[in-house]
């Protein structure tokens, strides 16, 4: 399998929920106060059944008009109209905002011949919810696309998919498990966002139930260990993909 970070920029985000472009280079937090700072990068994995994307990103575009994660697919050398499976672990719209896009005025697919994997509680919940942190506008024309293939709880689907609904950072929540011979790649989204949240224990305000999560992040890092698995990090600063070795009673991270 070969995997690749689709890196679509930092951002910072305040409790109205949208997301500012932010270098640190050039700009200061002190300008944006209030404000988390997050980096997003969904992730491209090829394998012998095709490709597939995890999670979609917030759907920006960069200074052609083109999508930055069209234009990250295309750099690593595939096309997105290739893309076979979307899995999605959440809906919330720095994950969601990328499921489809704006072009001559209509709105599309991003992905026009793929199955959008989504857990069917997370979708109810999204559009039952009042959180800002779900946009229904984008989920009804996805909707209406008829590529949406519902999942619940968990389970498997072909071509080594496997995936289990955890919770913890929302209520509908889940992680993926890619395996093909050998290898085996874990995507925690959310409930292993960036490999930091490995080497620390605490309890996230932004979580659903943060105590859920941090109970899984011990579960997965043991599970990484054990099973050798590559661990996707999908908020990560630098280092988005990594092994992980248990070392002094935690863990240690091992870049691929």
């Amino acid at each position: 399998m070969k995997v690749y970070a689709l890196h679509e920029g930092s951002y910072s985000v305040d409790s109205s929920k949208k997301f500012i472009p932010f270098d640190p280079a050039i700009h200061s937090p002190k300008d944006r106060p209030a404000s988390l700072f997050v980096y997003v990068q969904p992730f491209l994995l090829e394998t012998s059944g095709g490709l597939m994307v995890l999670d979609a990103g917030l759907g920006f575009k960069n200074e052609s008009g083109e999508l930055i994660i069209h234009e990250n697919i295309r750099k690593a050398g595939y096309d997105y109209r290739d893309v076979k499976y979307l899995l999605m672990s959440h809906l919330h719209y720095d994950h969601s905002g990328g499921m489809i896009y704006e072009r001559d005025g209509k709105m599309e697919l991003t992905f026009p011949n793929a199955e959008y994997v989504i857990q069917r509680g997370e979708w109810e919940a999204a559009f039952s919810s009042s959180s800002k942190s779900y946009r229904t506008e984008i989920f009804d024309v996805v909707q209406r696309s008829g590529s949406i293939h519902f999942i619940e709880g968990n389970g498997k689907l072909d071509n080594g998919i496997s995936y289990e609904l955890t919770g913890g950072h929302c209520e509908f929540h889940q992680v993926f498990l890619i395996e093909e011979g050998d290898e085996k790649i874990f995507f925690g989204a959310d409930i292993l966002p960036e490999p930091e949240q490995l080497l620390r224990k605490f309890k996230a305000k932004y979580d659903f139930d943060g105590a859920r999560a941090m109970e899984l992040r011990e579960v997965y890092g043991k599970m990484a260990a054990e099973n050798n698995w590559t661990c996707l990090y999908y908020h990560a600063k630098s280092q988005t993909i990594t092994k992980v070795a248990e070392e002094d009673g935690g863990f240690k991270i091992i870049p691929v």
